[in-house]
């Protein structure tokens, strides 16, 4: 029994979601191979092959890759597949886009967002905005799993000695062009690998209170910044900063929630979180039944007090 682990990368460096998802891996079986795709993507391999627990690294070095288009990257995983027992994506953008058309080609069925490996056919995963978890059991011959990587540790990026191997299969389907990607800029770590988040609500008021309150705690911490999807609808915040359900999902070390209520589906982006501190003036709201620590405090007068105090 093989798995075979889609890399998460930028043609530079691999992305801890990769990490995340051998560590599934590995609880499925002890002969793991990370797949590869990007261009010039040497540096990736490199890194992958040192990955603890990982035998073979495939790498697929083409320009039809640059960008990992899903219509390019799912039929190269399909014609690698027949040797695989599994085949596994991190639960990222990228993961969520390509590994549905494997699916199709293959013909088989996919289990999405997995939290837990039961057995080599049995997995754990979150439905109803992560209030429940449904045990799944599949009896297709080839297993296609997407991974919610803030379940799983992070595995060891150094002690392996994995063989690289160069294949040549793929190459543009003509389908997509990459046209450009906007990324946004920001002195602070990437919301969903940060070590320590701070994250504001609606009780915010404005966007100048974001900028106020919540980002000169996030520098003391060296932590990224998160909203709730009431202050992005509100146009405190943008977007790409939402937590939840429809946003990023994240497990930090340390969670600050402040002026947040704790929606079950914000809660569903953020509950793995190691350990959660919630300010709220509102002993009653939810976010208190899954905070560790709870301030019962007016946003305004406390953020300031524990900023000054760090």
């Amino acid at each position: 029994m093989t798995v075979l682990v889609y890399a998460e990368h930028d043609n530079k460096e691999l992305k801890n979601a990769t990490l995340s998802a051998v560590t599934a891996a590995a609880q499925i079986s002890d002969d793991i191979h990370v797949l590869v795709a990007g261009f010039n993507a040497q540096n990736v391999a490199d890194a992958a092959s040192q990955v603890s627990g990982v035998s073979k690294v495939l790498l697929a070095d083409n320009v039809a890759f640059t960008n990992q288009l899903a219509e390019n990257v799912a039929p190269l995983v399909k014609d690698l597949s027949g040797e695989y027992s599994h085949i596994i994506a991190p639960a990222t953008t990228t993961g969520k886009n390509f590994l549905p058309r494997v699916a199709a080609l293959l013909d088989v069925s996919m289990i999405s967002d997995i939290v837990a490996v039961i057995s080599t056919n049995t997995f754990d995963r979150p439905i109803y905005a992560g209030n429940a978890i449904q045990t799944v059991q599949t009896s297709e011959d080839k297993i296609i799993l997407s991974v919610r990587t803030t379940a799983f540790d992070a595995a060891a990026a150094t002690g392996g000695n994995a063989s690289i191997e160069n294949v040549s299969l793929g190459g543009d389907a003509g389908k997509s062009v990459f046209i450009k990607e906007e990324l946004a800029k920001s002195d602070r770590p990437e919301l969903t690998s940060a070590d320590v988040v701070v994250s504001g609500g609606r009780a915010l008021a404005s966007g100048e209170n974001f900028s106020k309150y919540i980002e000169p705690l996030a520098d003391k911490l060296g932590a990224a910044v998160g909203a709730s999807r009431a202050a992005v609808d509100a146009g405190f915040v943008p977007n790409d900063m939402q937590v939840g359900q429809t946003g990023k999902i994240v497990a930090p070390n340390l969670y600050i929630a402040a002026g947040i209520s704790g929606a079950i589906q914000h809660l569903a982006g953020m509950k793995d979180s190691k350990v959660i501190v919630a300010i709220n003036n509102d002993p009653d709201a939810p976010i208190a039944q899954v905070a560790d620590y709870f301030l019962e405090a007016d946003i305004f007068t406390a953020l300031p007090e524990l900023t000054a105090k760090l």
